[in-house]
């Protein structure tokens, strides 16, 4: 597995990973690469949905 930070947008996991919920119970990604939302904003949690780009979320991607 490998994760990517992305300046001022998500997290990038591509290969083999299992995210959990808070309950232990795995989360689904639907794919071998997906983005998760760093901003908190997203629709989608825990994955990206874009809307960073709309509240000017900062981050660093190091």
């Amino acid at each position: 597995m490998s994760v990517t930070l992305y300046e001022d947008g998500p997290l990038l996991l591509r290969g083999d990973f299992v995210i959990q919920g808070q309950d232990g119970e795995p989360i689904d990604p639907g794919r071998a690469t997906v983005a998760l939302c760093r901003c908190g904003k997203s629709g989608l949690k825990p994955f990206c949905d874009g809307t960073h780009k709309l509240t000017n979320f900062s981050a660093p991607g190091h």
